[in-house]
């Protein structure tokens, strides 16, 4: 936590594109609510358009192809109470439009590819989550989209995905180890050689020793907990739900990981998993439950990534209420 008096808290969300950070900023819009939230889009900090990338033979994704002192300049602005002129990436276009002004605001969420690539603008951010999706599930959801929606051929998706892969591991990838929580997606464990993704397995990696953040743990904290939930007080169809929990090392980094594989049936039994989670920092008993079943149609809703991103939004507004009663605190208090 870096917030003094005066400065509004800076989040940062990071992760390739396709990969849930639009459902994410929408469970965040419930916690905090739209008036108090200023989202920022990082692409708008490219510092070539399409047609340049194109000539230079750079991705988006490499940090050649934005501007990463107009981004530190512009973010630490904001944090400092001040207005900024913020440029504007057309994604239509491809070009760059004529820039906006931004007004500062108690939340700023910057979003991305390159939200902890910086360590300036790392330096900034009082909370920050990695949203992290195995090769076999993004290539999946990918295939399905693209497809399904924008008449990509199999071959094409394949071919875009492959092309990205250098950058990707070489300037995104990277950004995980820095991050205060990764939520990462992959194939289920439950079924074996499970080809379609549909059924999902979600880590919750939890950085500890970060001030003011508690992570989550299930029954005991600190012990390791293989947990199969289904019975008479949850419903579960095949292949069932099973949740773990215990310490590890993350990038020479400890941490506390909370996996839950399998999908709930019903949404309002989540209550009795809830019941069994610690420090969630929930305002009052069931809220957890209620968030994710005020949207059930959101992605991931029913699996470990609905849950895991509620967990974390709830994790943001309690280092966002921490942040604001300590700059409530009278100047004499703190002399």
């Amino acid at each position: 936590m870096t917030s003094k008096e005066g400065q509004v808290v800076v989040i940062g969300v990071a992760g390739d594109s396709g990969c849930g950070k639009s459902t994410f900023l929408r469970r965040l819009i419930d916690l905090f609510g739209e008036e108090l939230m200023t989202v920022i889009c990082l692409d708008d900090y490219h510092s070539l358009d399409r047609k340049q990338r194109k000539e230079q033979k750079v991705t988006a994704l490499n940090p050649k192809a934005n501007n990463f002192d107009l981004m530190y300049e512009q973010i630490k602005a904001l944090k400092e109470g001040k207005t900024i002129d913020k440029p504007i990436y057309n994604h239509e276009t491809g070009e760059l439009d004529p820039p906006e002004k931004v007004e500062p605001n108690k939340i700023v969420v910057i979003e991305g590819l390159h939200p902890l690539y910086d360590e300036r603008v790392r330096g900034l951010l009082d909370f920050s989550v990695y949203l992290d999706i195995s090769d076999e599930v993004k290539i999946n959801w990918k295939i399905q989209r693209d497809m399904a929606e924008r008449g990509h051929t199999y071959e094409d998706v394949l071919a875009a995905i492959n092309a990205r892969k250098p950058d990707f591991e070489a300037y995104i990838d990277v950004q995980k180890q820095y991050a205060d929580v990764v939520i990462q997606i992959l194939p289920t464990e439950l079924i074996p050689d499970d080809k379609e993704n549909k059924i999902l397995r979600v880590r919750l990696i939890q950085r500890e020793g970060i001030a003011g953040f508690e992570p989550v743990y299930l029954f005991d904290e600190g012990s390791t907990i293989n947990w199969i939930p289904c019975g008479r007080k949850l419903t579960c169809s095949y292949p069932g739900l099973r949740m773990n929990y215990g310490p590890d090392s993350y990038y020479g980094n400890e941490v506390s990981v909370l996996e839950l594989d399998g999908e709930f049936d019903r949404l309002e039994e989540v209550i009795y998993v809830e019941s069994h989670l610690s420090n969630t920092s929930t305002k009052h008993y069931g809220e957890m439950t209620e968030l994710l079943l005020k949207h059930s149609d959101y992605p991931g809703s029913k699996n470990g990534s609905g849950l895991f991103q509620v967990l974390v939004g709830l994790k943001m507004r309690a280092t966002y209420d921490a942040l604001m009663a300590k700059s409530r605190v009278p100047a004499e208090a703190m002399a």
